[in-house]
């Protein structure tokens, strides 16, 4: 978020909440922050601790903004053609084969 959305954001919450309750508002939100951060840094201890510093994690993979359907088609048509062979082939007409002329007095019988 940046300052100007957050002074934004304090401008309104003084309106609506009042200037005598702000103080107490303000330091309950302190505390609040400095409790979800002791809790992340505990996590991230525990996780250390588990796992190791041996793990490399890429956290771009898990980026959600990847999957936006804006960005995906812009990356296919700037992305290089690709070289492959078609999908289906040409059918392919057998040559023809010369006929042997039939002997002469020969008959099949039949079974």
């Amino acid at each position: 978020m940046s300052f100007e959305k957050l002074l934004v954001l304090g401008v309104i919450a003084a309106f609506l909440i009042g200037p005598t309750r702000l103080p107490a508002y303000a330091s309950k939100l302190a505390l609040a922050v400095r409790k979800l951060r002791t809790l992340a840094d505990d996590a991230q201890r525990a996780v250390r601790e588990e796992v190791g510093d041996a793990v490399d994690v890429d956290w771009r993979s898990f980026d959600p903004r990847q999957y936006d359907p804006r960005r995906i088609i812009r990356d296919a048509l700037l992305a290089e053609p690709l070289r492959t062979e078609p999908l289906i082939a040409e059918p392919r007409i057998p040559e023809p084969q010369p006929v042997e002329p039939a002997l002469e007095g020969t008959r099949r019988e039949s079974p």
